[in-house]
């Protein structure tokens, strides 16, 4: 188990990254997320069974072809619902939103799902796209979460170069969010530090080892954390780990 990320004021953030269905709005049928969540890992599951017999043509072309995405569009084409007729945002979210934009922490959005025709009507229709940077979705990348790619892609984008001092955050509600993050801190030699909402994404901390402050069961915890990484004077006590819910 690591040491605690929220120990001292030293540990402050100054990228924050964010899941976006599960973190920043919930679907009005959580059936629905879970289905995504569900098919979303299976495309994850079948790319890599591919992967390899694909490894020598990817090899010799000068460019990597665009990605086919066949489960995502397909979900999406099928939609019939407007973004704010499937989802709800979390306010307690646009208040760590606003609390980090204050104390210019730069932002971004990273999520397997499309951009176009969803994630990106979603961020306009809640009015959220004002607080990000970078926003990275599933085509923009040929490789989504557990993969590094489009949290590396979103830290790419952030319009400024990523500094030793930089602390980097990421949020996310399942286990593929612990595990890009880890990866991504691999790939690039810095600490991004991954905090779990909920207790999918609890399941990886645990298996990742993650210290208990990085495991939020609500984004009143998260609130608090952030909260308490910038206000002085606070006992670390106020932001220890709630004990898990009774499922």
């Amino acid at each position: 188990m690591g040491a605690d990320p929220l120990a001292d004021t030293a540990n402050r953030p100054t990228i924050v990254m964010f899941d976006l269905d599960g973190t920043l709005v919930h679907h009005v049928n959580p059936r629905v997320l879970q289905m995504l969540e569900f098919l979303d890992d299976c495309s994850h599951r079948g790319g890599r069974l591919v992967a390899r017999f694909r490894l020598a043509r990817r090899n010799l072309m000068a460019e990597k072809p665009a990605p086919k995405l066949l489960v995502h569009r397909a979900i999406h084409r099928v939609r019939r619902k407007s973004v704010d007729q499937m989802l709800l945002p979390c306010e307690t979210m646009r208040t760590v939103l606003e609390r980090l934009r204050a104390e210019g922490v730069s932002m971004g959005v990273v999520s397997n799902g499309l951009g176009r025709g969803y994630g990106h009507d979603v961020l306009e229709a809640f009015d959220l796209k004002q607080y990000f940077n970078a926003a990275v979705f599933r085509e923009d990348v040929h490789r989504g979460k557990p993969w590094p790619d489009s949290i590396l892609a979103c830290l790419k984008g952030m319009g400024r170069e990523l500094r030793r001092s930089d602390v980097i955050w990421y949020i996310g509600d399942q286990r593929k969010d612990i595990g890009a993050a880890q990866a991504a801190s691999q790939s690039i030699g810095h600490t991004i530090r991954p905090f779990a909402l909920g207790a999918r994404a609890a399941i990886g901390a645990v298996e990742a080892r993650l210290h208990p402050s990085q495991i939020m069961w609500s984004a009143l915890d998260f609130e608090r954390a952030v909260g308490a990484a910038f206000d002085t004077g606070i006992e670390h006590s106020l932001i220890d780990p709630l004990p898990a819910p009774l499922l």
